[in-house]
């Protein structure tokens, strides 16, 4: 089976580790620091905070922002739940709009219409590694006093304008888990240019506490601390993250080479002045391809070639959200999309030949 996703581990992670383990300093420690110093500097910010999961990013940069009960977010419906799980951690409310066909990100020209007097942030998702349409939002975001929140959860290395995603907001934030580009097993971080952000960020994940003044709680804070054992694995895989989105990239090429003429399969697109880092790589299944997307999925897995759909869900309609009173026919690209999405290998451990034997699986259906 040619695997949808695989972690690169080596020795250098596995040293790493058993450094920390030997040392008798395996909580949030000296490790963490250097990993958030060392991310700093990659991604091109002042300020990164290192935290237990991708989710808790968000969380604290939602507190950081100032999100509060009965705010509003916009956002998108077409992304993991975390996404408007974590606007509703801070109880506030998750309002969507509809996507771009081509990027699967937030729509800008959707999210005027959005805007009331209770909005006070947009959350806007690199989705698959393609950063959102920044300059566009922007304008929005300034014209109505809106903070930017980047999920950059699946863009680690991925640019705009030569800007690293993640610092196109106010805040960013990103996973490291076992999936991702680079992983610390679980784990994420944020990032801010704003040391306030930061700041607030570092005391919500830690129980409210200033880490300069322990015992004395500022407000309602959670457990979001990074191990030491965590961030050891991180700083490793950070030397080698250039390398392997080179890797995924040229992956993508040769995928989009072999299918970009087969009737009814759209590869994906990147726009002008960015890098897609292709956490995934996701194709859309249309109306004319021989399959379905679902019996297209089947085939593949008895081919022996990993897939997988994200999402087959909008947010829009998940239980713990409709009640706000979203309905089928909200966002109908979102919904379309979610019938036709389908992501393939495209991580860097594939050789030629597994990268074949998926060209070879679509064309046989072709002919």
């Amino acid at each position: 089976m040619i695997p949808l996703s695989k972690p690169s581990i080596d020795e250098k992670e596995i040293k790493a580790v058993v450094g920390v383990l030997k040392s008798g300093i395996i909580a949030q420690g000296p490790k963490v620091k250097d990993f958030e110093s060392a991310f700093a500097k990659f991604i091109g910010t002042k300020n990164a905070v290192a935290v237990s999961s991708g989710t808790a990013a968000l969380h604290c940069a939602l507190y950081a922002a100032g999100i509060k009960e009965d705010d509003e977010v916009i956002t998108t419906p077409f992304t993991f739940v975390a996404t408007a799980n974590s606007i509703l951690m801070q109880g506030a409310k998750p309002v969507f709009a509809d996507i771009e066909e081509e990027t699967f990100n937030i729509n800008p020209e959707k999210i005027g219409e959005k805007i009331t007097d209770k909005t006070k942030a947009i959350l806007a998702v690199d989705l698959y590694g393609h950063p959102y349409d920044y300059d566009a939002i922007r304008k929005i975001a300034d014209m109505h006093n809106l903070k930017i929140i980047e999920d950059a959860c699946q863009a680690v290395g991925s640019e705009y304008n030569g800007k690293k995603c993640g610092t196109l907001g106010d805040i960013g934030t990103f996973s490291f888990y076992a999936t991702k580009n680079m992983t610390t097993a679980e784990g994420g971080m944020l990032v801010a240019g704003n040391e306030e952000f930061a700041e607030q960020a570092r005391r919500l994940r830690h129980h409210g506490q200033s880490e300069k003044t322990r015992y004395e709680y500022s407000d309602l804070g959670y457990n979001y601390r990074m191990t030491d054992i965590n961030a050891a694995m991180g700083i490793e895989q950070l030397k080698k993250i250039n390398k392997w989105n080179k890797k995924r990239v040229e992956n993508a090429a040769y995928l989009n080479r072999g299918l970009g003429k087969i009737k009814g399969i759209k590869i994906p697109t990147v726009k002008k002045g960015c890098v897609h880092a292709f956490h995934q790589y996701t194709v859309k299944v249309e109306r004319n391809f021989k399959l379905s997307r679902n019996k297209l999925m089947e085939y593949l897995k008895n081919k022996g070639i990993g897939c997988g759909v994200y999402y087959p869900n909008p947010l829009h309609l998940v239980s713990h959200i409709k009640k706000f009173g979203y309905k089928k026919g909200d966002f109908p690209v979102a919904e379309k999309l979610c019938g036709q999405v389908l992501s393939l290998p495209v991580h860097q451990h594939l050789t030629k030949n597994d990268l074949n034997k998926i060209i070879k699986a679509f064309r046989e259906l072709a002919h």
